[in-house]
């Protein structure tokens, strides 16, 4: 998978939180997107989602347009800002939903998932009496457990133990090796000279390797 994001701009209400990023994101990396909190970091993550569309510019992923197409982004899943999920329904069942959505797996695909965040002993309780941590770990789950193509987070380890977080490190380390796009945003430098290969740094909009 390689993701070309091309002359890329992003405005709301005449402020442009987005100039015109160039970037290609090959697989086999992990890329680390750091800036303080409101420089588009969560913005260029939903464009590339398909979940927002730019004002300027284009996504490819693989040399398909999704913008001009009109597409979400194929064969990714993500986690963008704080987890949102179901407050009535129980950790597993949550992730059940999402897993019939496509139907690409089955329970124990899920349990793997739930076992690689330390959150299988809570999957019968309801999400709505989760603490922060357990919200985040449910969130990185549901981007685990159908072994997509391309992996986003955005700031992943917000809240989460630290016997845990390595824990996830040392997953995603192994997806990078199984050829997976790897894409984390975070404030925090440490996560980023931990964990990625090639970093962004965002600043008022302007986006730069470093």
């Amino acid at each position: 998978m390689v993701i070309d994001i091309k002359n890329v701009s992003k405005e709301f209400e005449n402020n442009f939180v987005l100039k015109n990023v160039n970037m290609r994101l090959e697989g086999g990396k992990i890329y680390g997107f750091i800036g303080r909190n409101g420089s588009g970091k969560s913005v260029l993550l939903k464009i590339i989602c398909g979940l927002y569309r730019p004002s300027l510019g284009t996504v490819f992923f693989n040399n398909i347009n999704i913008v001009e197409n009109n597409m979400f982004a194929p064969n990714t899943r993500a986690l963008i800002e704080k987890p949102d999920f179901i407050a009535e329904l129980t950790g597993l069942e949550n992730l059940e939903m999402l897993a019939s959505i496509q139907n690409k797996i089955g329970q124990s695909e899920i349990n793997d998932a739930l076992e690689n965040v330390n959150l299988i002993n809570e999957k019968d309780k309801q999400f709505g009496k989760y603490s922060l941590g357990m919200k985040q770990k449910l969130g990185i789950a549901q981007v685990l457990m159908e072994d997509t193509e391309v992996m986003i987070f955005d700031e992943p380890f917000n809240g989460i133990e630290e016997e845990t977080s390595k824990k996830i490190r040392k997953i995603l380390l192994k997806k990078k090796q199984e050829g997976k796009i790897i894409i984390i945003a975070s404030h925090i430098k440490e996560d980023m000279k931990k964990l990625a290969d090639v970093i962004f740094s965002f600043d008022e909009g302007k986006v730069k390797k470093i």
